[in-house]
């Protein structure tokens, strides 16, 4: 499944996904009467991401990609002047001015300083580089190695706006204690990669993208979405009911989430659609018949039900390596969160079918 899955684009995927969810209803293993949802983030395969780190990932790339350019176009043009060794002696000052439980501030800024400077030269080669391959100043005879070269021509283009970008919010951040620049990224390799932080004790930021997983009976995900900005969990309810119901062609009647996907407005529309128990709890409430709701029986049962979507998305991550996505982009993503839930399904749908053909025991 891996190595078909490269293959095949995320739309391929879905429609899979989608067949799977049908064969199930055909032969009556989830009938929709029943719906909840939850949002989990997917890291993407990223190291940790420090100003210093990113700004080395981009010197070694360029750096790297100049030599490739030097061995097929020979000496014309410009020199390379390899600054890898120097980066490395101010990353490694960056790190003996953080060690401790007070930083060097004024050691660690003038490395940053230098280590800015060195990025700069770096940066400002690549771009004559990038120039005098286009005004074929940089060249090769051979039609094969040309492409080539201009292959690495247009991995010059992509990383320098991406290492430029570094620089400011390095800049903005040591100098001037902004850590909100602009465009900020985490990393050179994924630039789509978001910082999302969803109160979790053990691990309070992560990097990566919010993944939407809605289910119904027998564990079965009806409907998976990879955001390519996150949206508020209130924002999702309403088009999870609407995917539920294209899907499986009815309006659940219980519809259960955590609190984040609580609004009146969204209580509203969903019983405005026909569910019949909307099982939101809304923490923030102050009316004594809101209260009395939420301990009724049903709504407790329904919110019991709901705590397995958090047991769902823990067998994904730790059986279907939805923990962090190994595939790059973010094609690659939705690839990757595609292929985990249709395995879950899989394994799901086995298990059920072969529960049902089990003899009953006497």
């Amino acid at each position: 499944m891996g190595r078909w899955g490269t293959a095949l684009g995320p739309s391929v995927i879905l429609e899979v996904h989608d067949r799977i969810v049908h064969i199930a209803r055909g032969k009556n293993l989830v009938q929709g009467r029943r719906m909840r949802v939850d949002t989990t983030v997917v890291e993407r395969n990223i190291h940790y991401p420090t100003d210093s780190s990113l700004l080395g990932d981009g010197v070694r790339v360029l750096t790297r990609t100049m030599k490739r350019v030097t061995k097929l176009a020979g000496a014309a043009g410009t020199q390379l002047r390899d600054r890898g060794r120097s980066v490395q002696h101010r990353l490694l000052d960056i790190a003996r001015a953080t060690r401790g439980r007070v930083p060097n501030q004024e050691r660690m800024k003038r490395a940053y300083g230098r280590l800015l400077e060195a990025t700069g030269r770096v940066v400002g080669q690549a771009k004559r580089f990038s120039q005098e391959i286009g005004a074929g100043v940089k060249r090769c005879t051979a039609a094969a190695e040309q492409l080539a070269l201009e292959g690495q021509r247009q991995i010059l283009d992509q990383m320098l706006p991406l290492v430029r970008q570094v620089m400011r919010q390095t800049r903005a951040r040591i100098f001037h204690g902004d850590t909100r620049t602009e465009g900020k990224i985490v990393s050179v390799f994924e630039p789509t990669t978001e910082v999302i932080r969803k109160g979790k004790t053990g691990k309070p930021t992560e990097f990566g993208k919010l993944v939407k997983l809605q289910e119904a009976e027998n564990q079965i995900i009806v409907d998976y979405e990879v955001y390519a900005q996150r949206p508020s969990d209130t924002e999702l309810l309403i088009p999870a009911l609407e995917a539920h119901e294209a899907k499986l062609g009815r309006v659940p009647r219980l519809l259960a989430a955590d609190a984040g996907f609580y609004s009146s407005k969204n209580e509203t529309a969903a019983k405005a659609k026909g569910v019949k128990r909307v099982c939101i709890p809304n923490r923030s409430t102050k009316s004594a018949d809101r209260r009395r709701e939420q301990k009724k029986r049903w709504f407790r049962t329904g919110q019991r039900w709901r705590t397995g979507c958090e047991g769902r998305i823990s067998v994904s991550k730790r059986r279907h390596g939805l923990n962090r996505c190994r595939y790059r982009g973010d094609d690659g993503m939705r690839r990757w969160v595609g292929l985990g839930v249709i395995a879950d399904n899989l394994l799901n749908i086995g298990r059920v079918i072969d529960d049902l053909s089990a003899p009953a025991s006497t």
